[in-house]
Parts: C-alpha cells; sequence; structure tokens
C-alpha cells in the first residue's frame, strides 16, 4: 500500500514549508471579513502562517497578510485577529518555526 502524502504549505511569513497541521489558515471570506480557519475548509481565499506569535506579529508589521489575502486590514482588525491568535497558541507551541522572524 502506498503512503499517503502529508499536505504541505508555506508560511507567508518565513516562507517554510510545513504540514498544514502545524500552521494557521487565514481566510478572507466571500463577504471580505479576514478571520483564523480552524477546520481549513472555510471558503474563500487562504493563507498560511506559522503557528507562532513572532510570526503574525511579522506578518503585520510587513502587512504580508494584505498581500496574500488581497484585501486592506484595518487596526482593530489586526487586533481581533491577534486576539484570536493567542487564544489557540497552545495547540501550535509543539511546532516551532524553522526560520527565525527577527527583524
Amino acid at each position: 500500500m502506498k503512503a499517503r502524502k502529508i499536505p504541505q504549505r508555506k508560511c507567508i511569513v518565513c516562507q517554510n514549508m510545513l504540514t498544514k497541521k502545524e500552521m494557521v489558515r487565514l481566510v478572507r471570506t466571500p463577504e471580505g471579513v479576514v478571520e483564523i480557519d480552524l477546520t481549513g475548509k472555510k471558503n474563500g481565499r487562504g493563507a498560511y502562517i506559522c503557528g507562532q506569535i513572532e510570526g503574525f506579529n511579522k506578518a503585520k508589521k510587513t502587512k504580508a497578510i494584505e498581500r496574500a489575502l488581497k484585501v486592506a486590514l484595518s487596526p482593530e482588525d489586526y487586533d481581533r485577529l491577534e486576539q484570536q491568535f493567542i487564544a489557540i497558541q497552545p495547540k501550535y507551541a509543539a511546532y516551532p518555526c524553522g526560520r527565525s522572524h527577527e527583524s
């Protein structure tokens, strides 16, 4: 029997290839709202980011989320996403990113 392929995705911040399970999916819904997709199956344009808060902060600073999802985000949107990101942090603590997010 053939071994199943493990889906890999590229982080929009550090450009590392990791498994989908190790990453957080951000999605721009058809209504234009950006949210964290915990199921990985929501409709809309998606982008993946490492599960580390440093990666989220760098994405915020460099506007990587806006570029990847082709949408403009307000400071309130970033605050809401950051709170959601912090809430799910423990799930991704065991998956260190291979590259530093320093800058």
